[in-house]
């Protein structure tokens, strides 16, 4: 009789469980539309079984608004990481504008579901959108009103619906345009922002000197 001790398979925590689920369900969802897919879809894509998804997620509306959350989370993760890295204003527009870019193209189909199709998915999808919207809007209206202290409240926050609502056509139309990369796309706003805001910013924030990759004055990104 051999002493070996057989070797045992090291469970997957629950966490890293609930993880991989929904790394999968968010892939099926964008590719074939949140009513087309079945939890046994799923289940079978994940290689567990239905009751297993049952128990993480409670349905298939649970499943698809945990993944939304989620994702509502890394990217504001994401943006406010990149902006707290800036060096100057319009470098902190810059990176946040690339940030949620690059981000988009990491999710862009799930996004694009989620925006074309509102009355498809869940209810409770269109209140977790309006949050990341919110999310997105704490970061963007301290940096507009710190930009321009002489702008009325209430015109800083119809100026960030502005920008909120721009990056979402503009990552929706570059999914037709796919020679548009994350770059271009975040020179694009940073261009629009700030010329935007030119007449008051004035002379308090005069465009600096780029550093690494952010967009000249010309348009041309800077080496």
């Amino acid at each position: 009789m051999s002493g070996a001790t057989p070797r045992t398979r090291r469970r997957m925590s629950r966490a890293d469980r609930k993880r991989q689920l929904l790394d999968i369900a968010e892939q099926v969802f964008a590719e074939r539309g949140f009513r087309a897919v079945s939890m046994d879809e799923i289940a079978e894509r994940c290689g567990v079984s239905k009751p297993l998804l049952y128990e993480h997620f409670g349905s298939k509306d649970g499943l698809v608004l945990a993944a939304i959350d989620r994702v509502k989370a890394e990217l504001y993760e994401a943006t406010s990481a990149a902006m707290a890295g800036a060096s100057d204003p319009r470098d902190m527009v810059w990176r946040g504008m690339l940030a949620y870019f690059e981000f988009m193209d990491a999710h862009s189909r799930s996004f694009a579901m989620l925006l074309q199709e509102p009355m498809v998915v869940p209810g409770g999808t269109g209140e977790v959108l309006e949050q990341t919207r919110r999310q997105q809007s704490g970061l963007i209206a301290p940096l507009l009103a710190a930009l321009a202290p002489d702008v009325p409240p209430v015109a800083v926050e119809a100026y960030t619906e502005i920008i909120i609502g721009a990056c979402e056509r503009l990552a929706l139309w570059r999914l037709s345009h796919p020679e548009v990369g994350a770059r271009d796309a975040a020179q694009y706003m940073t261009d629009f922002t700030w010329n935007g805001l030119r007449n008051h910013v004035g002379a308090a924030f005069p465009p600096p000197a780029p550093g690494p990759g952010v967009p000249r004055s010309d348009g041309s990104p800077d080496d």
